[in-house]
């Protein structure tokens, strides 16, 4: 189907027509209709696996891993905590409102809602964000990413198997079709992609005062620290599996590392053997190994390690016709080059040795970039690791792991600054799509004349020693 402005206006005022007719605010509509989607995932997840394989070159196992698995653990935490989360916050009125006691906050959902989501994580950053929309009772219009073109049909076919198009629909098209789809009045707007199209994402929502969620990649990219204390090996290990996966195609992948001098030759060392291990001395050959999105990727990618070729120590080569490249270490690398002071979103990895000693002028200097979307810290330092992951700006990390922090249930997903604003995943997913509604219960006998004219001598020391 060829997406058009009418078309997409006629999808949306369907399903505020929908939305306004109540069905979706049950919670038994909304539990019901999580499960319609598990079962329609379920149904289609070798479909799913197929796509990714065809888009991303991923391998079953990853794709699994990283986009099918967390969709259903996602929708599974939806369908168990949705009663809890939905219940109504209850407050005492406090004296001032006497004689009320009680106050309540309905979580309230927005209405309309606009998901627009990206081709590395083709699922699981459409339907993750979708089961947050459901669980609140919102309706949704999926703007899904041309690029990965076969999961974008895949997700069709589960949409279309699970929901009619009044309440949830999937939108194919290009940039031209996303306008179209911003330029609509929608109650909500979630938004996974680049900084720079966040801002756009932001500019035409402000037309409309229309509340939005931005899940970005931060425009300075994600540290890695690797301090001298560290374990080098298991820093080498997690790193080296990180960036192999999706072809580092991943908003919280490790951009660049930066590496104590005292062990940096040996880290780099240890690197190398890991991706050997990992995936072989020839990733190119390894069916295993995912590639780029597309030629424009991966040329983007051949051209930004051509200017670095004098240091590359090990990778840098590519098979344009499969679009893939192989992981790419590039050392020694000064923070302040072009490379180490924007998001990659390839396989490409500069290496930055520092003087240990000297971290807190490291720090300093991350910080006065762009905030991350993630920060990770490997040291047996553990009283320094904490003092710099509750002080930091960025959005979120691990110390001695990498990317793990995703997986974790029962806490938040988001970036702050660059990298984002709004959260997600289980309740938090829930709050993003729900507004707080405070409403006070009032009483009909009992009720003091203190706050109403006119203000006598009395009445005003009576409210300031109230106040007070």
């Amino acid at each position: 189907m060829a997406w058009n402005k009418e078309l997409v206006h006629e999808a949306v005022e369907r399903q505020r027509a929908y939305f306004q007719t109540g069905v979706t605010l049950p919670l038994k509509f909304r539990k019901e209709m999580l499960l319609r989607l598990k079962e329609s995932v379920l149904k289609h997840q070798a479909d799913m696996e197929k796509a990714l394989h065809e888009d991303l070159g991923r391998s079953d196992g990853e794709a699994f891993l990283c986009d099918v698995g967390p969709v259903i653990l996602e929708i599974n935490e939806a369908i168990h905590g949705l009663r809890k989360w939905a219940k109504p916050e209850r407050h005492y009125s406090g004296l001032l409102a006497f004689p009320s006691f009680t106050t309540r906050v309905y979580k309230i959902p927005y209405g309309v809602s606009l998901i627009i989501s990206p081709f590395n994580f083709p699922f699981m950053l459409s339907l993750g964000v979708l089961t947050a929309c459901i669980a609140a009772g919102n309706t949704a219009v999926m703007k899904a990413s041309s690029k990965s073109k076969a999961c974008t049909a895949c997700l069709e076919k589960i949409i279309a198997d699970a929901f009619p198009p009044e309440y949830c629909v999937v939108i194919d098209g290009g940039h031209d079709v996303a306008d179209f789809c911003l330029e609509e009045r929608f109650d909500k707007i979630f938004y996974t992609g680049s900084p720079k199209v966040g801002v756009h994402v932001m500019e035409m929502a402000a037309k409309n005062l229309t509340p939005v969620a931005l899940e970005l990649g931060g425009e300075n990219g994600n540290w890695a620290i690797v301090r001298k204390d560290a374990d080098i090996k298991d820093a080498a290990r997690k790193i080296a599996f990180f960036k192999i996966t999706n072809s580092g195609q991943i908003c919280i992948n490790v951009n660049q590392v930066a590496v104590a001098k005292e062990v940096a030759d040996r880290f780099v060392e240890e690197l190398k053997k890991e991706i050997v291990r990992q995936i072989g001395e020839k990733p190119l050959e390894n069916p295993e190994y995912p590639h780029l999105i597309g030629s424009r990727a991966y040329q983007y990618c051949a051209d930004e390690a051509k200017q670095y070729e004098d240091r590359i120590v090990f990778g840098g080569k590519g098979d344009p016709e499969r679009y893939a490249f192989e992981p790419t270490l590039i050392y020694p690398v000064e923070e302040t080059e072009p490379i180490a002071n924007h998001e990659l979103f390839c396989p490409l990895l500069p290496i930055v040795p520092f003087e240990d000693a000297r971290i807190d002028e490291l720090l300093a200097k991350i910080e006065k970039r762009e905030h991350g979307l993630a920060l990770y810290l490997f040291t047996k330092d553990i009283q320094w690791a904490k003092k710099v992951m509750s002080s930091a700006q960025y959005g979120g990390g691990c110390v001695n792991e990498v990317c793990i922090h995703l997986m974790v249930k029962g806490v938040p997903f988001n970036g702050t600054g660059h990298s984002g604003m709004g959260a997600y995943h289980g309740e938090w997913g829930f709050r993003e799509f729900s507004h707080p509604s405070t409403v006070l219960f009032g009483k009909t006998r009992g009720n003091l004349p203190l706050r109403e004219h006119p203000y006598t001598k009395e009445k005003k020391n009576l409210m300031k020693k109230f106040l007070k």
